[in-house]
């Protein structure tokens, strides 16, 4: 009887150490594997179980001599020569690890976990083919893997709620399972929640340190907390793996494109499009770097292979459109009105094709048939991309409140007091790009783009309640070192786009909203509002075609609302925080550009430099819709422009109301 209960007690306690080690708690399960071994010297699965644990921690040569034990005890022990090879591989015993793998996978073919460990041997032996063959036997070899695909089938049909319920049921068996950690990391990011897509991702990888699936999704995570050099690490190893993968390119050049190597995320896309020559959107991207680069004959050519590719691509039209400057031929026009299909097709496809003949009729200064075209393209891109300005209009309203002047008196001090950042912010289309070229002619100052960085800060605020409308009360919460930490958080992410110049810009114009949070974070950056007259700001903005974010300005009511929005919260601004905010207006730019680029240099405590006058001259990638604008001299012929559609224009008048008036002097 006491047996019996002797050898309850030990299984009871050999089941616990597993649960602690498939959910990562190595080291408290190596205690209750030696304690087993103690009371039962030899026994073959706790001393399996005890190798493994003590491999989890790294510790190779102790793993090796225990597992060494276990097999000698059982020789048909499979899964315990899988962890046996396991830790030949960790201390660089490859060949060794190899030979006892070929044996386990040849005597249990069906041993998921076996195949994994092949598959990371071989990818250290640079045997990729062979690597990603075993990779496949252990997908079908898992016993899940009927389940796991109808998780990925769901969660490919966006339908997040049942892939996550069948991850996470997979889980609950096994802690472990690679497919589910990666599928719940896939999970994890379509919600925002990137860095629970690491964490996951990092487990996974535990298990086997070399899966392409894992590694993958680690490079998205990564891409998505904003952390590049490190997404940039995964996508090299990813690439040894899979260089045939073209989504695996696209993916490099994304990182790329956000470390500002624009001239490596263009050999990126590339080779993606060389090992996929039939996808068209590959060779849009590789227009839209050229564009980028300024290399306009280079451009042109790309967006006139797609359509060579692809005749009916709306998206390829309207990027030649894009170029500003670009002159549709008589016959490229009747090619898109061709395509039009009234209130069929595809809304995006449709939209694109709109604004573009609205550009090409307003080049030929047809501007009833231009605005035509436009409201229509904008009423299609609107259901694509609906925007709730009521909802926005309160998000200003508790922000003004918020951000009070109680709140920066009780923070006095806090935040993280680096210098170097310069922010713009207004609205698009306002001269922000022309402010930022400005101020990156300058020798002290990194131009950079519209980084994302400070917006992920809010929307991890945002995200801290179940509806995720936390921020920006959310912030009152925070303490002095917590802000603090994100600011200095923010430097360490943006600083593998900088080079060695004191000073760099964030121009992400959306910030307008988040003057307050710059405040708290970073009390020393300098903040820029660049500003247009509200007729001029606003149609130029609704003849746009974003090709992400913008929501509010595909409808011209809600653009007058969003513009009032700004206002409000920049007014409020002048009045919490005096003097922190120099207006840089468009008007007087061009009119006057020395006094106003001086006035700018001034605020950014920066001596005057003749380069800055001659900004067109200064050779470096533009990412915005003004890339084509910026490479020329300053010109005035946008200012009071909105004048040649102003019958069209009365919805937005009377959406700016009463604001117009503070614009009656340009």
């Amino acid at each position: 009887m006491m047996r019996e209960q002797s050898q309850a007690r030990l299984q009871a306690a050999y089941s616990e150490a597993l649960a602690m080690l498939k959910t990562g708690r190595a080291a408290t399960a190596e205690q209750t594997l030696r304690a087993i071994q103690a009371a039962e010297p030899g026994e073959v699965k706790s001393l399996h179980l005890l190798g493994a644990a003590l491999l989890y921690q790294d510790k190779a040569t102790e793993a090796i001599e225990v597992l060494e034990r276990a097999v000698a005890s059982r020789p048909d022990f499979w899964q315990a020569r899988t962890d046996l090879a396991r830790a030949y591989r960790t201390a660089g015993r490859r060949a060794e690890a190899r030979k006892e793998l070929k044996r386990v996978v040849a005597a249990a073919p069906m041993l998921e976990s076996a195949w994994l460990a092949y598959g990371d041997v071989l990818i250290e032996l640079e045997k990729y083919p062979d690597a990603l063959f075993a990779y496949e036997c252990a997908r079908r070899a898992d016993p899940q893997v009927r389940r796991i695909e109808q998780a990925r089938e769901a969660l490919s049909s966006d339908d997040n709620k049942t892939a996550e319920a069948i991850f996470r049921e997979i889980l609950r068996s096994d802690p472990a399972h690679v497919a589910a950690l990666c599928g719940l990391a896939a999970v994890s990011l379509t919600a925002s929640r990137a860095q629970d897509a690491v964490r996951l991702l990092k487990h996974a990888l535990k298990q086997s340190a070399h899966l392409p699936l894992a590694w993958r999704g680690l490079s998205q995570a990564l891409l998505a907390l904003g952390t590049l050099p490190e997404a940039e690490s995964a996508l090299r190893h990813l690439l040894k793996m899979e260089g045939q993968n073209p989504n695996n390119w696209v993916l490099l050049a994304t990182v790329y494109t956000r470390l500002m190597r624009q001239q490596d995320a263009l050999a990126a896309f590339e080779e993606a499009a060389r090992i996929n020559p039939g996808e068209v959107r590959l060779r849009l991207s590789v227009g839209h770097l050229n564009k980028t680069l300024g290399r306009r004959s280079e451009c042109e050519q790309a967006y006139k292979r797609c359509l060579e590719m692809d005749p009916g691509m709306g998206e390829a039209y309207w990027s030649l459109a894009d170029l500003k400057n670009y002159t549709f031929s008589d016959a490229e026009i009747a090619s898109m009105q061709s395509l039009l299909k009234g209130e069929d097709g595809d809304d995006e496809d449709q939209a694109h094709l709109h604004f573009a003949l609205g550009r090409a009729f307003e080049h030929k200064k047809d501007y009833s048939t231009a605005f035509a075209h436009y409201a229509t393209g904008n009423r299609r891109r609107r259901k694509t991309v609906p925007f709730d300005v009521e909802a926005f209009e309160n998000k200003t309203k508790r922000v003004r409140e918020c951000f009070d002047p109680a709140f920066f008196a009780s923070r006095s001090g806090s935040g993280y007091p680096d210098p170097s950042p310069i922010f713009i912010v207004g609205l698009p289309r306002s001269g922000s790009t022309l402010v930022e070229q400005i101020l990156a002619s300058h020798s002290c100052v990194e131009g950079t783009f519209e980084l994302p960085n400070l917006l992920t800060i809010v929307r991890e605020f945002d995200h801290a309640d179940a509806v995720h409308d936390a921020y920006p009360e959310i912030v009152r919460a925070a303490s002095p070192e917590h802000l603090g930490n994100l600011g200095r958080r923010y430097i360490e992410e943006t600083a593998p786009l900088r080079g060695t110049r004191p000073y760099f810009i964030d121009k992400m114009p959306n910030n307008f909203s988040h003057v307050g949070l710059i405040q708290a974070i970073l009390p020393r950056a300098v903040i820029i509002d660049a500003r247009r007259h509200p007729m001029d700001a606003c149609f130029s903005t609704y003849k746009q075609h974003f090709a992400e974010g913008q929501s509010f300005s595909y409808d011209l009511e809600d653009l007058g609302r969003y513009y009032r929005c700004y206002l409000s919260l920049m007014d409020h601004w002048d009045a919490v925080l005096p003097g922190k905010v120099l207006r840089i207006q468009y008007e007087y730019l061009v009119r006057e550009p020395e006094r106003e680029i001086r006035r700018l240099l001034s605020h950014c405590s920066l001596p005057f430099e003749q380069a800055c006058l001659s900004f067109h001259e200064t050779k470096r990638p533009v990412r915005t819709a003004s890339a084509e604008q910026v490479r020329q001299p300053l010109y005035t012929s946008g200012v009071g422009y909105w004048h040649h559609f102003e019958t069209n224009l009365e919805p937005l008048k009377r959406a700016l109301g009463e604001s117009l008036a503070r614009f009656s002097d340009m």
